[in-house]
């Protein structure tokens, strides 16, 4: 693999990362878990450049989802914190970069003050025209499709539209994801082999990719190695290439 290059006219569009191993990677070196959430908070932001010079368009990654409530109190406590001590350290470089960041997931339920970071965060990278750079925070699949179909619901109950109005492309509407292009790439890192509950709906045709490294290890040379792997399929979308009929 080291003598393949990637071909720059084969680059996924949309890729999206479930961000696992980041305790693992603190409990390796005898650390709390608390700074393997840290050093993966911070690769984030590194692998979003190197994203964005490679020409991806959306990079979306798997922050907090509606599980991770369940966790201890006090690690839960600490991963609210993390965007807004991220965001105080590097504003300057955030308002400045071409990057654009956006929240996917529910808000009722995060504290007053990272809501109003993340609002913030989104206001001033607003009019950026780079990378856009999707956080699911406090997200999770189920919740959003059931919350998709409860706003149709409503909609056909006020007579808004009417139920044989309702498509894929109306569907998507009304997910949290609704202006972003479906994924091409999925990577999970640690070496753990499954979904959980992120992106069903836009991972439809998208290419897996598992790798053992752990997120906070997760570097550029990792990133182009997926990439490199995705390049190596064939995306037949349900049908067949030219070549296969």
């Amino acid at each position: 693999m080291s003598n393949i290059v990637i071909d720059m006219n084969n680059i996924p569009k949309h890729i999206a990362l479930i961000l696992d191993g980041n305790g693992r990677w603190a409990k390796k070196r005898m650390l709390p878990r608390n700074l393997g959430h840290r050093k993966g908070a911070f690769n984030i932001a590194d692998i979003a450049k190197e994203a964005s010079a490679l020409g991806i368009k959306v990079m979306s990654c798997y922050c907090f989802s509606t599980e991770n409530w369940n966790r201890p109190k006090q690690e839960v406590d600490y991963l609210m914190q993390v965007p807004i001590k991220y965001f105080k350290r590097y504003k300057e470089k955030i308002e400045n970069s071409d990057i654009k960041v956006i929240f996917s997931g529910r808000r009722d339920r995060v504290p007053s003050n990272l809501l109003t970071t993340m609002e913030e965060i989104e206001k001033i990278t607003s009019n950026h025209e780079g990378l856009i750079l999707n956080l699911c925070f406090d997200y999770g699949s189920h919740d959003e499709i059931i919350n998709a179909a409860k706003k149709l619901a409503i909609a056909v109950k006020n007579g808004e539209i009417s139920v044989d109005q309702i498509d894929e492309k109306m569907f998507e509407k009304n997910l949290y994801t609704k202006d972003l292009p479906p994924v091409d790439l999925l990577i999970r890192t640690s070496g753990e082999e499954r979904i959980s509950n992120y992106l069903l709906w836009q991972i439809a045709y998208a290419e897996f990719y598992f790798t053992p490294v752990l997120w906070p290890d997760f570097d550029a040379k990792e990133l182009e190695k997926a990439i490199i792997s995705y390049q190596g399929r064939t995306r037949r979308f349900g049908g067949l290439k030219e070549e296969e009929k």
